[in-house]
């Protein structure tokens, strides 16, 4: 598995497993063990997902070395503060069975229950990941779905950078400004949502571009986030399509991207970070 530099030293995964709407059941336990099996080593968990136990029950099956794993997991919208934030990690740790994490995001910049006071309310959960980075417990600081003027709030704040900024990235939704931002900054982006929630199966252009290059849509979505410097989280519960959405020994060319770059069809989620009510 490739990797990147993140801008404290640390290495990370170009690709990682995402655990997003896998269930609460052996069927989560069983690909999370298959997806380390099969070469994945992010591994990436979120406390609103509801499944860190099934998570922490499949990377125990896999019998990986923990230092050969990069965990991820995220503080949700409803915990803000400095005693919350220690509890909420203590938590996360609890159930995916492990003494740390490689990386720990505030997932929303502006959750609607501190709406009116989340740069304070950010930058308490801040210090208190600050002090878990100080304390060997974290690996990284990151955050998820910050525009450009969250990154700037809470960077005024921080002692401790952000390393990572994981936003939905796929054919259609470039997050361009937000990758320049970060670009500038040394903050890496990361892709959720790369196949835009099924819509690229329905894109002709994509289709077309998977056949000339003989590989699949999967494939070809995961590759082109990588291209554009964007480490990618791909998801599945099935164990043969786990295992080919790591084939990616092949390269679009500058047309290629061009032409991908051009899709207007695949929509994105509209979730604006200034205006989620949850």
């Amino acid at each position: 598995m490739e990797q990147i530099k993140l801008n404290n030293g640390v290495m990370m995964p170009s690709v990682g497993y995402g655990t997003w709407k896998a269930p609460t059941s052996e069927i989560t336990i069983a690909a999370v063990r298959d997806a380390i099996e099969s070469g994945y080593r992010l591994i990436d968990c979120a406390a609103v997902y509801g499944n860190e136990k099934e998570v922490g029950q499949g990377i125990q099956a896999a019998g990986a070395a923990r230092e050969e794993l990069f965990i991820v997991g995220k503080l949700w919208n409803d915990v803000r503060g400095y005693d919350e934030t220690m509890e909420a990690f203590a938590q996360t740790c609890a159930d995916l069975q492990v003494d740390y994490l490689d990386m720990y995001m505030l997932h929303w910049p502006r959750p609607h229950k501190y709406h009116d006071n989340y740069i304070e309310m950010n930058a308490a959960s801040w210090k208190a990941m600050e002090d878990l980075f100080k304390a060997g417990k974290v690996r990284s600081l990151a955050v998820s779905n910050f525009k450009v003027h969250h990154l700037e709030e809470l960077m005024e704040q921080a002692e401790i950078m952000p390393v990572v900024n994981q936003v939905e990235f796929h054919p259609s939704c470039l997050q361009t400004e937000i990758r320049t931002f970060c670009a500038q900054h040394d903050i890496a982006v990361q892709g959720y949502s790369t196949l835009a929630n099924g819509k690229v199966f329905q894109c002709p252009e994509i289709e077309q571009i998977s056949r000339e290059l003989g590989v699949s849509v999967a494939q070809l979505c995961t590759r082109y986030a990588m291209q554009h410097g964007v480490t990618p989280l791909v998801k599945s519960v099935n164990a043969e399509r786990i295992r080919d959405n790591l084939k990616l020994d092949f390269t679009l060319d500058a047309q290629m991207m061009q032409r991908m770059d051009a899709i207007t069809t695949c929509g994105g989620s509209y979730k604006d970070s200034d205006e989620i009510t949850f």
